[in-house]
């Protein structure tokens, strides 16, 4: 379970205790989770219960014992320990690679990944103007609450709520994808840019490397099928030339006399480490988009994630004298991911995943 993950289980944990009346508090955005401190114990420790208590009315300690059994009973939590004032001290079950894991939840969820239940039963009415870019945030709002189990209806005039600033012109020229991006990647007090650099396919255009970075994605998947291999999730190989041990390069599929080695994680590891935080971040990039009815949030985040996946892409094939190995169908199982949560976050702006580009 990533820092990020444990965040999510944490928020899950106050969530479950407001619904079940034995809280009374907003579930705030996030929860802090880091190395427990002096006289801590565990994996992590995090100071939710302490933040909670002023709203709650309660002592900390008490916010605290409330929470620590609904955690405790949380998948991938061996154990919650309360220590000092009311910190939270968390001991996570022995698990899988966490690689392994978070590709595997994206796989499994597809498209859905990041869509969850925090505007569940919640119906948000948007009033907005006669205006088109109003419009297209106002369409982008209803499905950002809608993946997060709300309702969402869009109304006209006064008062209205939700008013970006008005393009300068009008955006149909650049066709429908450019145009959505034009007007949504920009914050909603910042005012949109309508020009045909929205339609240059160069590294300056985020639109363009976002929709890049899926085709490639989409690229190396057929690649891979034509040399016989298809993505599976594992362990990746090595971040740099020997950093497998004989016995791990066995493990790996790759210990075969005379067989080439996997080419090693460009740059060290730092470009999946990069990776990695983007796409397990989602899930929370999405609530917080529909929360705050902010669709460039997700604009900004799929930028984010398009300009990790791009270096970590050149090791996913094999190269050369190498042969398909396990570590070749799980870099491109996380090459898949990182795809999958491109396109699910397209779609929810209105825009098109090209498979070719």
């Amino acid at each position: 379970m990533t820092p990020v993950e444990l965040s999510r289980t944490v928020l899950r944990a106050v969530r479950r205790a407001v619904d079940e009346g034995e809280l009374s508090v907003t579930v705030p955005e996030r929860a802090v989770v880091g190395a427990p401190g002096p006289g801590g114990c565990g994996d992590y420790a995090t100071t939710i219960a302490l933040q909670l208590a002023r709203p709650a009315g309660q002592p900390p300690r008490r916010v605290a014992e409330i929470l620590r059994p609904r955690l405790a009973a949380a998948a991938g939590i061996r154990d919650v320990v309360v220590t000092g004032p009311g910190f939270l001290n968390i001991t996570l079950a022995a698990q899988a690679d966490p690689v392994m894991g978070l590709v595997r939840e994206i796989r499994d969820k597809g498209a859905r990944y990041g869509h969850g239940d925090s505007l569940a039963g919640q119906v948000v009415a948007l009033r907005v103007p006669y205006e088109v870019r109003a419009e297209v945030v106002a369409d982008v709002v209803v499905r950002l609450v809608g993946a997060q189990g709300g309702r969402a209806t869009v109304g006209h005039g006064e008062p209205v709520d939700l008013r970006p600033v008005p393009a300068p012109e009008d955006p149909a020229p650049l066709g429908p994808d450019a145009a959505r991006w034009a007007l949504l990647h920009p914050a909603a007090h910042d005012r949109p840019r309508i020009s045909a650099d929205h339609l240059v396919q160069r590294e300056s255009n985020p639109l363009f490397r976002v929709r890049y970075a899926h085709a490639r994605i989409r690229s190396l998947s057929r690649n891979a099928a034509r040399l016989g291999f298809t993505a599976e999730p594992g362990p990746l190989g090595a971040t740099h030339h020997g950093d497998l041990t004989a016995d791990a390069a066995v493990h790996h599929g790759h210990g075969t006399p005379g067989a080439a080695s996997p080419a090693p994680l460009p740059n060290g590891g730092n470009a999946l480490r990069s990776l990695l935080t983007p796409l397990a971040d989602h899930p929370r990039v999405l609530a917080a988009a529909a929360t705050h009815r902010a669709p460039d949030r997700v604009a900004r985040h799929l930028v984010t994630v398009a300009d990790a996946v791009l270096p970590f892409l050149p090791c996913v094939l094999p190269r050369g004298e190498e042969k398909p190995s396990a570590a070749h169908r799980a870099r491109l199982a996380l090459a898949e991911a990182a795809g999958t949560v491109l396109a699910g976050g397209l779609s929810l702006l209105g825009i098109d995943a090209p498979e070719h580009l």
